[in-house]
C-alpha cells in the first residue's frame, strides 16, 4: 500500500466517522429544535432560556450516541475524564450556540419564532464545527495501541520489497 492508498484509508476513515458524528447530531439536532419549540410554545420561559434547556437535553442525548455508536471502538479506560471533557467542550459549544441567539434576540431585536429557529439553528451549525474537532481530538480518543499498529503496518507495507540476502557460507 502506498503513502496515497494509506492517504486514502485515512480520508475513508474520517469520512465514516464524520458521518456518523452527523447521524448522532442530526437527531440530536432534532432533540434540540423539537425541546425548544416545546419549551418556548407551552411554557413563558425566555427564549435563550428555553434554548439552553433544549441544549443540556440535547447534550446528553449526544454523549449516549457519541459514546455507543460513532466513538464506540475509542479508548474507553477513563470514563471520568471523559464525560468531564466532553461536558467542558459541550458548554462551551452551549455558550456559543446560545450567544449567537441571545445576540440576535437581544442585540437586534430578532425575536419571532422563524427568526429565533433560524438563529439556534445557526448556532448549532457553528457549535459542531467546534465540537467535531474537539471531540474527536480530546474527548473521544483513538486508542494508542490501534494507532501504533496501524503506523507499522503502513510503514511495513511502504518498505521495499526485497529478497533476504543469503550470507556466504564460512568456513
Amino acid at each position: 500500500m502506498g503513502e496515497r492508498s494509506a492517504l486514502r484509508a485515512r480520508l475513508d476513515r474520517l469520512t465514516r466517522e464524520f458521518a456518523k458524528f452527523g447521524a448522532v447530531g442530526g437527531v440530536g439536532l432534532l432533540v434540540d429544535l423539537g425541546v425548544f419549540n416545546l419549551v418556548r410554545h407551552l411554557t413563558d420561559v425566555p427564549v435563550v432560556r428555553a434554548s439552553i434547556i433544549a441544549t443540556v437535553v440535547a447534550i446528553g442525548f449526544n454523549y449516549l450516541g457519541f459514546r455507543y455508536f460513532t466513538y464506540k471502538d475509542r479508548d474507553k479506560s477513563s470514563r471520568t475524564k471523559e464525560l468531564t471533557l466532553f461536558l467542558l467542550f459541550s458548554v462551551i459549544g452551549l455558550v456559543i450556540q446560545n450567544g449567537i441567539l441571545y445576540a440576535a434576540t437581544y442585540g437586534f431585536g430578532w425575536d419571532t419564532p422563524l427568526q429565533s429557529n433560524v438563529f439556534k439553528f445557526l448556532g448549532i451549525a457553528v457549535a459542531t464545527l467546534f465540537r467535531f474537532w474537539s471531540y474527536r481530538t480530546w474527548v473521544f480518543r483513538t486508542l494508542p495501541a490501534r494507532e501504533a499498529v496501524q503506523t507499522a503496518e503502513s510503514f511495513l507495507e511502504q518498505a521495499p520489497r526485497q529478497a533476504p540476502r543469503k550470507q556466504p557460507d564460512r568456513v
